[in-house]
């Protein structure tokens, strides 16, 4: 194909088990995708095997091998092409002499090369560079874990696409959704390299079939206007607003996984059922039975924070129903207490978000020790002021500012990745079977 010559969906196939990536596909295809790609992930854990019965179940259907080849270009792509693939994916961080050597053996095949220039240091000249080697396609991604931390990828696509130097088809991934295909397509992509946003889906033909239609939309659309995401976006003004959404999608046994079970507050649970906190922490220290830091934090923070208390006493109440309801007057989104509270009926009546230890009748006294936004130990975690608190029915998480906009993206990722699982198992399949246990099992 050539630049402009229609765009095509691909739909990687980025599952470890075989099994599951043919049902994906058969569905991605039923929605309208053009090519299937055995994703790097599906080529480690079942190899060429993968290629291989991908063609056989989709003869019609070009499968692309994401080898994310770095050495032995000739002998990798040998072995893909043998198993049925049409494209074979090299990195562009690859000796010159490795990406040669695969074009060559592709093309003495019958097949193509797409190298891919994820996290290369000159984008633009090595996309240059590729063309005047032969390539056949260019694929201008950037990674999962880069996307977690906001990358922006759109930005490079219209660099590259928009130069005029490079004339080979370019492709694109990278956490594409149906707005970013659009603007990707209006950018000058000819490939839309789409894996989570379909294949995690819990509908995924109509997810593909979304995807594919904003592509068919964009095709009259000339390129430019709109186009900054991920952190460019965010940091044009939008940061919290954007935390606030992606934190309120998903649980915190999400973002626990998104943690690597870390950020916990233990012991602390919320006082009454269907409670979702989300917001930037004001901390406070006080000390046993001293209330009088806790609600001063209250002329301190700001609507939509939350108020974050070390108390140390399980046998005094730092909190209740009169300083519940300053805070709820105020817009503060709730409070989180590793210490103990009271009038919880009352609190429970107004539905004010509080998390705490223990509930216990009395109250201490208001003696002003401790302090305000200093960091914290909280449920055995640290705590500082303008770190990410997230609480629901299953207790409470804490993010730390710094990394929040790429915790929030993995677990929301998380959340797609159960939908999909949720959905094979409403189908009849336990949950051992989907994610094939035993086979995973450590030896």
């Amino acid at each position: 194909m050539k630049r402009g010559e229609g765009k095509i969906l691909q739909v990687a196939l980025d599952v470890l088990e075989l099994e599951r990536a043919i049902e994906i596909g058969r569905e991605s295809l039923e929605g309208g995708a053009d090519w299937l790609e055995a994703g790097t992930p599906l080529i480690k854990s079942e190899g060429m095997r993968a290629v291989r019965v991908l063609h056989e179940t989709f003869p019609d259907v070009p499968i692309v091998a994401d080898m994310k080849t770095m050495d032995t270009g000739a002998i990798e792509v040998e072995m893909a092409a043998k198993s049925g693939a049409s494209v074979v994916s090299i990195l562009g961080l690859a000796d010159d002499s490795t990406i040669r050597e695969g074009i060559e053996s592709a093309h003495k095949y019958g097949i193509y090369i797409m190298v891919d220039i994820m996290n290369v240091a000159d984008p633009m000249n090595r996309a240059k560079e590729l063309q005047e080697m032969g390539t056949d396609y260019i694929c201008v991604h950037v990674g999962i874990d880069q996307q977690m931390r906001g990358a922006d990828m759109l930005s490079l696509l219209e660099e590259i696409a928009g130069s005029g130097d490079i004339t080979v088809p370019l492709a694109v991934a990278g956490g594409i959704d149906a707005s970013m295909a659009a603007r990707a397509v209006c950018l000058g992509a000819d490939i839309i390299i789409v894996g989570g946003n379909i294949t995690r889906s819990s509908k995924v033909t109509e997810s593909a079939r979304e995807i594919k239609a904003s592509m068919t939309s964009a095709m009259s659309r000339r390129p430019g206007g709109g186009v900054a995401v991920g952190a460019a976006a965010v940091r044009a003004g939008a940061m919290d607003e954007e935390l606030f959404e992606l934190f309120s999608q998903v649980s915190t046994p999400n973002i626990s996984d998104a943690m690597h079970r870390k950020g916990v507050l233990r012991g602390i649970k919320p006082l009454f059922e269907g409670i979702k906190l989300v917001g930037k922490a004001v901390t406070v220290q006080t000390f046993e039975g001293d209330w009088a830091k806790p609600v001063e934090a209250t002329d301190v923070a700001k609507p939509g924070e939350v108020i974050v208390i070390y108390g140390s006493s399980k046998d005094v109440a730092l909190w209740g129903e009169l300083a519940s309801w300053s805070c709820k007057q105020r817009g503060i989104a709730g409070i989180v207490i590793d210490g103990a509270v009271r009038d919880v009926e009352e609190i429970r009546r107004m539905r004010f978000p509080v998390f705490a230890k223990y509930v216990v009748p009395n109250a201490g006294e208001p003696k002003g020790f401790g302090e305000l936004n200093a960091e914290i130990r909280c449920g055995g975690e640290y705590v500082r002021p303008g770190d990410w608190i997230i609480g629901d029915d299953n207790g409470v998480v804490v993010v730390p500012k710094e990394r929040a906009y790429e915790i929030a993206r993995r677990a929301k990722e998380v959340w797609k990745n159960e939908e999909r699982i949720r959905e094979e198992i409403k189908r009849g399949k336990t949950l051992s079977q989907v994610l094939n246990l035993y086979k995973w099992e450590k030896k």
